[in-house]
């Protein structure tokens, strides 16, 4: 169930309730594809405030296997998250040489990466998994296209991804409050995403995705898929848009009317240093912070910038310390998270434009100082 409390700019604040509580929209899902978000436990995942997070449904059903996860009565037992949980259905693995072989019309032909053999799945299979493994919101199989591709392709792939969705409902268990959520397509092409957002809209489905995006067309060209795509999604229905998470790119997209977000960006970026800050993001294995007594954002109130400076961080970075990973992912989850709330204060408060432009006045321009950003 989703209700629009406001809209202001084209941005929108409202809460999806889930078997597992009440989500305030927009919000940002740290990535939990084997069950668990990088370097952290769910608790510490939960103080950073997060509401939601996403797992990968097709994943877990080959390891650690179905079998284990219907012995703990579904995924929140398992991984002791007890918040909301949304489940991919392995459609983005469709981009991966490591996981598939080959598809038609009637499904894919995946490869187990842990044994190597191959086995066939079906919308209905995937249907059964979601059933199995209990998430709050489940996808559809979707096909993902390779961007670059002509548009005969991407053709080909939005009407795979329209016969699957429909055969996903048809196989859908509505009895256990289970949310499903279908996945637009049509890559960069106004008359395919139109039409892709339009048909999945008008199943029924309890939220609409945008697939097949920030896989290297640029952000205008993403930009504008999502404007071609959004008019066409009652606002009555979550809109989601999968595999995005740049605090620019989170804002821009707010704006354009999406309400829920996922992406390995903050993590992908700790790994290598590169850390989020109210004033711009910064590299912090630079030797210019070998020295630097001040936290990683003074304005920030997260466990790292309480307690350790830019200079130990540092440390710990250039001496290969596992523990940095941690801390950055700390700090970077924390930022986004924060930066999630800000949005919706801005938009109940209808000042969502005023908020973005404060907040690109610091964080696109490194040199200035006192930032009006704020983490409260």
């Amino acid at each position: 169930m989703f209700n629009l409390e406001n809209q202001n700019s084209g941005a929108r604040a409202g809460i999806l309730e889930t078997n597992h509580g009440k989500v305030k929209t927009p919000f940002f899902m740290p990535i939990a594809t084997k069950g668990s978000v990088k370097q952290l436990n769910p608790e510490e995942v939960k103080d950073l405030g997060t509401e939601a997070i996403i797992a990968n449904a097709f994943v877990l059903s080959l390891k650690p296997g179905l079998e284990v996860i219907e012995k703990f009565r579904g995924i929140h037992n398992f991984m002791r998250f007890d918040k909301t949980i949304f489940t991919d259905s392995g459609g983005f693995q469709i981009l991966s040489k490591t996981f598939l072989h080959k598809s038609n019309e009637k499904g894919v032909y995946f490869i187990n990466p842990f044994t190597r053999k191959k086995q066939f799945y079906a919308p209905e299979d995937i249907m059964k998994i979601g059933e199995i493994i209990r998430s709050d919101v489940a996808m559809a199989l979707d096909f993902v296209p390779h961007y670059g591709k002509d548009e005969s392709y991407i053709m080909e792939c939005t009407r795979k991804t329209h016969l699957w969705a429909e055969r996903c409902l048809k196989n859908y268990n509505r009895d256990n409050g289970q949310l499903l959520f279908g996945i637009c397509q049509g890559g960069t092409f106004k008359e395919l995403r139109e039409k892709s957002a339009k048909f999945i809209n008008d199943l029924n489905f309890d939220g609409v995705a945008l697939g097949g995006l920030g896989i290297g067309e640029g952000r205008d060209l993403m930009f504008n898929a999502i404007k071609f795509s959004v008019p066409f999604i009652d606002k009555n229905k979550p809109r989601y848009l999968m595999g995005v998470g740049s605090p620019e790119d989170l804002l821009e997209c707010i704006q354009l009317g999406i309400d829920c977000f996922d992406s390995r960006y903050p993590t992908m970026n700790s790994r290598h240093g590169g850390i989020f800050t109210s004033e711009g993001k910064i590299d912090i294995t630079k030797v210019k912070f070998n020295k630097d007594e001040n936290p990683l954002d003074e304005s920030c109130k997260c466990y790292v910038c309480k307690n350790f400076s830019r200079s130990f961080i540092h440390h710990l970075y250039k001496t290969h310390e596992s523990i940095s990973d941690r801390y950055g992912n700390i700090h970077n989850l924390f930022f986004i998270q924060t930066l999630m709330k800000q949005s919706r204060k801005a938009i109940l408060e209808n000042r969502f434009l005023e908020f973005k432009k404060e907040f690109y006045e610091n964080y696109k321009f490194n040199d200035k100082k006192n930032s009006k950003f704020s983490y409260n």
